[in-house]
């Protein structure tokens, strides 16, 4: 007898209003949205935010990644050759995946602070999250040059073990972000809803100016 397929279905994808509000209370959750180029330094920016302010650090990615390799997933092959080529994942599976991801950890933990990593990436996905689980406060905007991205990038293929750490992926990479995510930013920066660091410098000099934008939009430390 054939092993059952596992059955998935997005109730995001027809949704019409948001299951959260936006705040930290009931039936609430406080999203931050987290964009910048492969190599911008998102992830480490995030880990401190983590560490300083209680954020649960969602990457599109990392679950997209876990996805593609978790036995029995249906999305398996398709999610593979989508990061293979360095272009994007149907908004269906990415969405409800983090959706689920915050359901999870609401149920877990009672955490409602996401910082979400490396999404929207495209318009269509920006609209839909926002449509179907719960408005951005901002979106924290990492502007980095591509030839410092790329440097960063090929230093991490040597230890990372990630299939799209090379030079080929890593220009296809580039061009997506470039045609497909500065679009949101720019929607979102016209709303006043961006705050832009620029992250050419050293991390920690970086996540200074982080933590002043935060102060600026009264998001405090956990422990202030």
């Amino acid at each position: 007898m054939a092993p059952t397929e596992p059955k998935y279905d997005f109730p995001a994808a027809t949704r019409t209003a948001p299951i959260f509000s936006p705040g930290t209370g009931k039936d609430e959750a406080l999203v931050i949205f987290v964009l910048g180029g492969p190599g911008a330094g998102k992830g480490t920016q995030c880990a401190n935010l983590v560490r300083d302010y209680g954020f649960t650090h969602l990457s599109a990615g990392d679950l997209l990644r876990a996805e593609q390799d978790r036995p029995g997933s249906q999305f398996g092959d398709m999610i593979r050759t989508y990061i293979k080529e360095g272009t994007i994942v149907p908004m269906e599976v990415t969405i409800q995946l983090l959706e689920n991801a915050m359901n999870e950890e609401i149920k877990k933990s009672g955490n409602r602070l996401f910082l979400i990593d490396g999404f929207p990436r495209k318009m269509d996905q920006a609209l839909k999250f926002e449509q179907a689980v719960v408005p951005s406060k901002f979106t924290l905007f990492f502007d980095c040059p591509e030839k410092v991205m790329e440097e960063r990038l090929l230093s991490r293929g040597k230890t990372s073990g990630r299939a799209d750490d090379n030079l080929e992926s890593i220009k296809k990479r580039f061009k997506t972000f470039e045609e497909t995510s500065m679009p949101v930013v720019d929607m979102f920066e016209k709303e006043g809803r961006v705050v832009k660091v620029q992250a050419t410098a050293a991390p920690e000099k970086v996540y200074e100016d982080v933590q002043k934008q935060f102060r600026e939009r009264g998001i405090q430390p956990k422990h202030s």
